[in-house]
């Protein structure tokens, strides 16, 4: 989350982290799901959330 709000300080409206269950980790954006650990079956490697945020902004 640090790398987001470094990268894109000034983009970024809001940046909101919802505590879940069951391993899931997924990064949606303007409401759309980009990311979705549950989907992949495994963790994002660095930068690559970053990346996906990048080419929607």
């Amino acid at each position: 989350m640090a790398e987001l709000v470094r990268t894109f300080e000034y983009e970024l409206e809001a940046i909101e982290l919802i505590p879940s269950d069951g391993g899931r980790f997924e990064v949606v954006f303007d409401g759309q799901l980009i990311y979705s650990k549950l989907e992949t079956r495994r963790h994002a490697e660095p930068g690559e959330v970053l990346g996906l945020v990048r080419n929607l902004i």
